[in-house]
């Protein structure tokens, strides 16, 4: 028997959990997606908005997204995130990121980075259409990037939720510093509701190795 769900308000406030602890994210929190419409002066429309109703998760043993859900992770050392990854996800072909498309065009003709790039929005647009799940590993730090597969995913009226993974001091690029704490400032604040993230979840320290399982499920009567 699977461990009982454990309830977040939106505040980010929890009960004293067990000793087994669980958080579902449940299907219809997904927000609103709507457009701001042509302008007036005639230039190209504005993109349409993709801020939804977010909340702050604190770390558990499980997180159980609905299916179909669009999950980025974020991290400024590409080792922590993708250990973290390999570890926690339970939908195994749902994972997809640049260093993998990498790995499967290595040694083709013409192979490069555009190339790279096309067929990973191709495969995460494809699932996404087909109401599969999708994990992301992103490439960088950047908010630029989030946004590309939200829209994606918003589109298609697909929940968008974001884990950031801390990583070492000695792992992050001094380039990649700053925009880590602007991420981490605007998680902290509540903030990321406004690209389109209906949770987000910082981990750092134990609190990593505490996150046991990723899952994309609906709640079962043993739950």
């Amino acid at each position: 028997m699977t461990a009982p769900a454990v309830a977040v308000s939106d505040n980010g406030d929890m009960p004293n959990p067990p000793s087994t602890r669980s958080v579902k994210i449940d299907h219809d929190e997904r927000g609103g997606w709507s457009s701001d419409g042509p302008r007036r002066d005639g230039a190209p429309p504005r993109p349409a908005s993709l801020s939804v109703r977010g909340r702050a998760l604190r770390p558990s043993e499980q997180l159980r997204y609905a299916p179909g859900s669009l999950l980025v992770i974020v991290s400024g050392s590409a080792e922590a995130r993708d250990r973290f990854a390999a570890r926690v996800i339970d939908e195994r072909g749902a994972l997809l990121s640049l260093a993998k498309v990498r790995t499967l065009l290595a040694g083709r003709a013409g192979a490069d980075e555009a190339a790279a790039a096309a067929l990973l929005d191709k495969a995460v647009g494809k699932r996404i259409a087909a109401g599969e799940t999708v994990v992301v590993a992103a490439e960088g730090v950047g908010a630029q990037e989030r946004e590309h597969f939200v829209r994606m995913a918003a589109e298609q009226r697909r929940p968008c939720h974001l884990i950031l993974v801390e990583a070492p001091r000695d792992q992050v690029s001094d380039e990649d510093r700053p925009v880590l704490d602007k991420l981490r400032r605007a998680l902290d604040a509540g903030e990321l509701g406004a690209e389109g993230f209906t949770t987000f979840l910082r981990l750092g320290g134990s609190s990593i190795d505490e996150l046991k399982r990723v899952v994309f499920r609906r709640p079962s009567d043993d739950d």
